[in-house]
């Protein structure tokens, strides 16, 4: 018959990270509104709370419990940024080249006071 191993009667039981969901959360809003430039609050705030929550999860000595939801958002939260990112430079180079296509020089008749 097998060893069946018990815990001890003092360990804590294992209970799901919040801040792990908030990152998760936070992320999939980055990267929803990343497009739009306003993703990257929601993106930083998330990276910072992953980092926050993955120092608590790491002392908790595996009883807290979410590491999959912080990997993800940590994702999400990247992915959020790269696009807000991107929606920058495509938004640059878009105003300059309408600067190089507008004609310089008086925009009124020749004979204007």
């Amino acid at each position: 018959m097998p060893v069946v191993p018990t815990r001890h009667p003092r360990d804590p039981d294992p209970v799901p990270s919040t801040k792990a969901r908030a990152v998760f959360a936070l992320g999939l809003v980055g990267l929803l509104t990343g497009p739009f430039v306003g993703g990257v609050i929601p993106a930083t705030i998330a990276l910072l709370l992953a980092r926050q929550a993955s120092r608590q999860a790491y002392a908790a000595g595996g009883f807290l419990t979410g590491g999959v939801w912080l990997r993800v958002g940590r994702r999400l939260a990247w992915a959020g940024i790269i696009l807000a990112l991107t929606a920058l430079v495509i938004a640059s180079i878009a105003g300059l080249l309408h600067l190089a296509t507008v004609p310089g020089g008086q925009d009124f008749a020749p004979g204007t006071d």
